[in-house]
C-alpha cells in the first residue's frame, strides 16, 4: 500500500518523478540567482569600499598639500607616503571587504540567539553567558593589537622614510662609502619592524585560539546539560541535535569576526592615523572677505612691495626677520645681499605666503597679503629657486606646469630663455619625457627650465631667489642674459651670494642678522666702506665668507 504524504499544492499536478525534475529545476534556478547576486553584492562592496579609499586619499592628499612649509620640514617624506597609501589601503579594506559582513553576522547571532531561547531556555541561557568572556577578550586583545599595530606602522612609516631618503641622496650614499652604514642602519629598523608584526600576529592567533576553544566547550556543555535533561525527560533528542547546530552556528559569525580581525583593527588604527594627520591645522588660511587685485591699476603702480614692522621667527621668541621697514617700487630692481643666515630667502618665503608673519604686515600694491587668496597671490609672483625641481613628464608640462598655455607661448618662454636650441635637439622636442627630479638634465638647463615656467606667468613681481649659485660661471653668465631680457618693466627681486649677479640692480638691501644694515646701489655700498664693501673685497680676493 502506497503512502501518501503531504507535499505542496503545486506538485499535485504532477508525477512523482516530474515532481523530482521540477524541484530540482527550481533548486538549480535559485542557486543560479544566489549566486548572481552574490557576486553582483561583492562587486558594489568592493565598488563603494574602492570609492571610498579614493575619496579619503584625495582628501588626505588635498590637505597635505595645504600645509604650510613649516609642516614639511618637521615630517619626514616615508612617513606621508606610508599614512596616504598603506594606512589609507587598510582603511580600505575595512569598507570593501568586512563593514557589510558584520552586520550580518551580528543579524545572525541574535536570530539564532530567538530561535533558542525559543526552543529550550535554560541551554540557550548556558550559551549565551558563555559569549560574556569571549567578548571580553576580544576587547582585550583588540586593545593590544591595536597598540602593537600603531607601533608596526610607526616602524614602517620610519622604514619608508630611510628609503627615500637613501634614494634621493644616492649620489652621497655611494661617494662617501655609506652603504653598509646605511643598511645596517636599515636592517636594525626593518628588525624592529618584524618585531612589531609578530606581536600583531601573536594578539591576532590568540583570538582565533580563543573562540576555537570556547567554541567546543560551549558544544560540551550543551551535550552534558541537555544529557541531564534527557535523562529527566526533559528534552527530546530532537532538540539536543538542534541546539548542536545552533552553538555551532552561534559560533560560526565570531569565527568570521576572528578572520577579520586583523583587517578590522589595521583599519581602526589607520583611522587614528588619518585623523591625526587630518587634524592638523592649516596655519596660512584665506579669508572669506578676500580682495582681488584690480586688474584696471595703471601699469606703473602694479608690482609695489612694502614691509611694514616685520618680525618673523621659525621658533618662539628667535627671530630671523627684526622689524624690517622697507619698499620696493613698482618695476623697480632690488638686491638683498648679505652673510649667510641674514634672513634673505625667510623674506621671499613670506612675500610669498609659505610663512605669516609674527608681528607686522606685509602689502602688495597697497593690499596686506592676509586679505589676498594665496592662489591669485602667487599667480602674480614668479619664483626661481636656487634648484628648479624637474617633474616626471615633458618638457611642455615642466613649463605650462598643468596650466593652459598656446604652444606659442611655450616656445617663447623657451626662446627668451635660451633653452629653446636645447630642446629642439631633443628626440621629440617638446614631447621628450624628462626624467624624475631632471636627471637627463644640466643645471644650467634646469634653471633655464625653472625661468621659463615663471616668464610664461607673465607675472608682475619676478624673484631669483640665489637662481645661479650651485652653477659654473659659463652657465651663470648664460642665465644672466637670460634674466636681463626678462626683467623689462616688472618688479624684479634678487637674492645672490655672488656679488657680481647684483651690480646692476637700482637698489641693494644689505641683511645682517635679520636688520636691514645698508641701503644703496653697487656704487654707494662699495664707497659706504660697510657690510656691503667687506663682502665685495672678500669675493674679489677670492676667500670665502
Amino acid at each position: 500500500m502506497l503512502r501518501k504524504e503531504a507535499t505542496w499544492s503545486f506538485l499535485s499536478a504532477y508525477s512523482v518523478s516530474n515532481g523530482l525534475n521540477l524541484l530540482a529545476f527550481i533548486l538549480l534556478l535559485t542557486i543560479i540567482i544566489r549566486t548572481i547576486f552574490q557576486a553582483w553584492q561583492g562587486f558594489l562592496v568592493q565598488k563603494v569600499g574602492q570609492e571610498i579609499t579614493a575619496f579619503i586619499r584625495e582628501d588626505l592628499f588635498n590637505h597635505i598639500t595645504s600645509l604650510a612649509s613649516n609642516f614639511f620640514n618637521k615630517t619626514p617624506v616615508g612617513k606621508l607616503v606610508t599614512r596616504i597609501t598603506n594606512d589609507v589601503e587598510a582603511l580600505g579594506d575595512v569598507f570593501a571587504t568586512g563593514a557589510i559582513g558584520i552586520l550580518s553576522d551580528l543579524v545572525s547571532i541574535l536570530v539564532i540567539i530567538l530561535t533558542m531561547f525559543s526552543l529550550q531556555w535554560q541551554l540557550a541561557s548556558m550559551l549565551v553567558l558563555m559569549l560574556i568572556p569571549v567578548t571580553a577578550l576580544i576587547i582585550y586583545f583588540q586593545r593590544q593589537y591595536r597598540k602593537a599595530n600603531y607601533a608596526a606602522r610607526d616602524e614602517l612609516s620610519l622604514l619608508n622614510s630611510i628609503l627615500q631618503e637613501n634614494v634621493v641622496g644616492i649620489n652621497i650614499v655611494q661617494l662617501f662609502r655609506r652603504e653598509k652604514y646605511n643598511s645596517e642602519m636599515f636592517r636594525n629598523v626593518n628588525q624592529r619592524y618584524l618585531v612589531a608584526i609578530d606581536k600583531t600576529i601573536f594578539h591576532d592567533s590568540a583570538v582565533s585560539a580563543t573562540l576555537e576553544w570556547i567554541s567546543l566547550a560551549a558544544i560540551a556543555g550543551v551535550l552534558w546539560l541537555g544529557g541531564l535533561f534527557i535523562l529527566e525527560d526533559k528534552l527530546t533528542f530532537g532538540v539536543l541535535s538542534a541546539f548542536i547546530l545552533y552553538s555551532q552556528r552561534l559560533f560560526d559569525p565570531l569565527r568570521q569576526f576572528a578572520d577579520k580581525f586583523t583587517m578590522f583593527q589595521s583599519g581602526f588604527t589607520a583611522i587614528e592615523r588619518i585623523t591625526e594627520l587630518m587634524s592638523i591645522p592649516l596655519e596660512i588660511k584665506d579669508r572669506e572677505d578676500n580682495i582681488s587685485f584690480d586688474s584696471n591699476k595703471e601699469p606703473e603702480k602694479i608690482g609695489e612691495i612694502r614691509f611694514e614692522n616685520v618680525w618673523f621667527g621659525y621658533k618662539p621668541n628667535e627671530y630671523v626677520l627684526k622689524n624690517l621697514n622697507f619698499t620696493i617700487k613698482p618695476g623697480e630692481k632690488v638686491a638683498l645681499v648679505g652673510p649667510t643666515g641674514a634672513g634673505k630667502s625667510s623674506i621671499i618665503r613670506l612675500l610669498c605666503r609659505l610663512y605669516e608673519p609674527t608681528q607686522g604686515r606685509i602689502l602688495v600694491d597697497g593690499i596686506d597679503i592676509k586679505d589676498i587668496t594665496q592662489a591669485e597671490l602667487r599667480s602674480h609672483i614668479g619664483v626661481i629657486l636656487q634648484e628648479s625641481f624637474i617633474f616626471a613628464g615633458d618638457v611642455k608640462r615642466n613649463i605650462t606646469l598643468g596650466e593652459e598655455y598656446s604652444f606659442e607661448e611655450i616656445k617663447q618662454a623657451a626662446e627668451i630663455t635660451n633653452i629653446d636650441k636645447f630642446i629642439d635637439k631633443l628626440p621629440q622636442g617638446y614631447d621628450t619625457q624628462l626624467r624624475e627630479r631632471g636627471a637627463n638634465l644640466s643645471g644650467g638647463q634646469k634653471q633655464r627650465l625653472g625661468i621659463a615656467r615663471a616668464l610664461i606667468m607673465n607675472p608682475d613681481i619676478l624673484i631669483f631667489d640665489e637662481a645661479t649659485s650651485s652653477l659654473d660661471y659659463e652657465s651663470e653668465r648664460e642665465i644672466q642674459l637670460a634674466m636681463r631680457s626678462i626683467f623689462g618693466t616688472r618688479t624684479t627681486i634678487i637674492i645672490a651670494h655672488r656679488l657680481s649677479t647684483v651690480r646692476e640692480a637700482d637698489k641693494i638691501v644689505v641683511l645682517d642678522q635679520g636688520k636691514i644694515a645698508e641701503v644703496g646701489n653697487h656704487a654707494q655700498l662699495l664707497a659706504s666702506k660697510g657690510i656691503y664693501q667687506r663682502l665685495h673685497s672678500l669675493q674679489e680676493s677670492g676667500d670665502l665668507y
